[in-house]
């Protein structure tokens, strides 16, 4: 197999295709500067050179990806292999490979080989790490480990694409959570990695989902479960954001944190009033799919992964909504959360860099995004994708996108934060205590 990376080759063809006919605009600008008659003259010449000019632009950028990847293959000898990780999930798992076996359909003309991985997007970066030579040629991950990858040298740049620009096609949030220093490192896959409240109509009102006090309420009159999970700090956190307390990370990766504070512990109290029904539950995803099979939960904070279940349960009584408010010393106090991204990244050690790459921007185009939004029921990146298409839970997850901040912390943060909220589900009589032992774990230094 020859290597041959073939950025340098696309870029100089782009930019060539940006200067084309620019001289005749120019022209057409000094001619209109006669008399009015000359002045309408001057404009209807510039706009069809304009309109001549995209045209040709368009023609040439186009030109120019089909010469970089005639150059790709031209330069390919022998057996093309790549290793995918994505999701473990049935649905990723099956549409992944629907759309990797239309890529290798659309490049006839070469032998490939692609095999698919089944990777946690939140494990892949400790994977990838644990051996980056090893590890997967193209992977799918969460957001929050640009970072950590791209410090560690595991992410190769996106300097240069084929058949799209990420940059022009996704929203801004997902292409500037993929950029670091300026530079784009990743392609944006999903932008629905956040959390939201499922919830069956049958049973709970609009009015009975709008805060946790009348969701546990009804809950209690019903003889349902409400619940989330409490002892995992990416829910957590939305109990003490939405209240205005401060979690933010440093340059060094460690953290601040003020949730020891008073209003802090008016947050901790009000968790310890809503865990302290006997109809909610404080349980992981695995398990509250348990019990919606049963048919005792009746709502559940989760995410998208988890539609395609609460959908079936609940029939014609399907909902979502944002999350609910909570009671902070007397205030109603509408929750936060975190919003989270995935994106397609190639391993910068990549056996086949330039095929491995064309695959990515592939699996991340407008087909592919809109394909993996329907299979899997995420929100597609891609703007025109996601516009295709109508859910409740991604209603619920636009809704509470205004009270949604990027995950941005030190890891640090998550173990003290787990026993945080175990804490408070088991009751902790001594909230400032348990309140300054998590803010003293999650603000320690950074082990050298």
């Amino acid at each position: 197999m020859k290597k041959k990376v073939i950025s340098t080759v696309l870029c100089a063809a782009m930019v060539a295709s940006m200067f084309a006919g620019c001289g005749n605009k120019a022209a057409d600008n000094s001619s209109a500067a006669g008399n009015s008659a000359a002045d309408n003259s001057a404009a209807e010449s510039t706009n069809d050179a304009a309109a001549t000019e995209t045209g040709d632009a368009a023609d040439n950028a186009e030109t120019a990806s089909g010469d970089a990847i005639a150059n790709l293959i031209a330069a390919t000898d022998g057996t093309v292999d790549i290793q995918l990780w994505c999701s473990e999930l049935e649905a990723y798992q099956n549409v992944m490979k629907e759309l990797t076996d239309k890529f290798k359909e659309q490049y006839s003309d070469v032998d490939f080989n692609i095999t698919i991985g089944a990777v946690s997007e939140a494990d892949a970066k400790d994977k990838i790490l644990e051996d980056i030579d090893a590890a997967a040629d193209v992977f799918v991950f969460a957001d929050d480990q640009v970072n950590d990858l791209v410090n560690a040298g595991a992410l190769q740049e996106v300097a240069a694409t084929y058949t799209y620009d990420p940059k022009e096609t996704n929203s801004e949030a997902t292409v500037a959570a993929a950029t670091k220093d300026g530079k784009l490192y990743a392609y944006p896959l999903t932008a629905s990695n956040g959390y939201f409240l499922y919830y069956d109509s049958n049973i709970f009102s609009e009015e009975d989902v709008a805060s946790w006090e009348n969701l546990t309420a009804k809950a209690e009159e019903a003889g349902t479960k409400v619940g989330m999970n409490v002892a995992d700090g990416w829910y957590l956190y939305g109990f003490f954001s939405g209240a205005g307390c401060e979690l933010s990370m440093n340059e060094d990766n460690s953290n601040n944190c003020d949730w020891n504070s008073e209003t802090g512990l008016a947050v901790a109290q009000s968790i310890e009033n809503i865990t302290s029904s006997p109809a909610f539950v404080s349980v992981q995803d695995q398990d509250a799919i348990t019990m919606l099979n049963d048919g005792t939960l009746g709502a559940y904070v989760s995410g998208t992964w988890n539609t395609g279940s609460f959908e079936a349960k609940y029939g014609d009584g399907y909902a979502a909504c944002k999350l609910p408010t909570f009671d902070v010393n007397g205030t109603a106090t509408q929750m936060g959360s975190y919003a989270g991204y995935k994106f397609v990244g190639v391993n910068s050690h990549a056996k086949n860099v330039g095929w491995s790459m064309l695959l990515a921007e592939y699996l991340t185009n407008e087909e592919s995004q809109l394909a993996i939004g329907n299979a899997t029921s995420e929100g597609p990146a891609n703007t025109v994708a996601a516009a295709q298409i109508d859910s409740p839970a991604l209603a619920a997850l636009a809704a509470q996108s205004e009270f949604a901040d990027q995950q941005v912390v030190g890891n640090n943060y998550w173990d003290p934060a787990k026993a945080l909220g175990q804490n408070l589900v088991d009751g902790a009589t001594d909230l400032q205590a348990v309140l300054d032992d998590a803010v003293a774990g999650i603000t320690q230094p950074v082990a050298e």
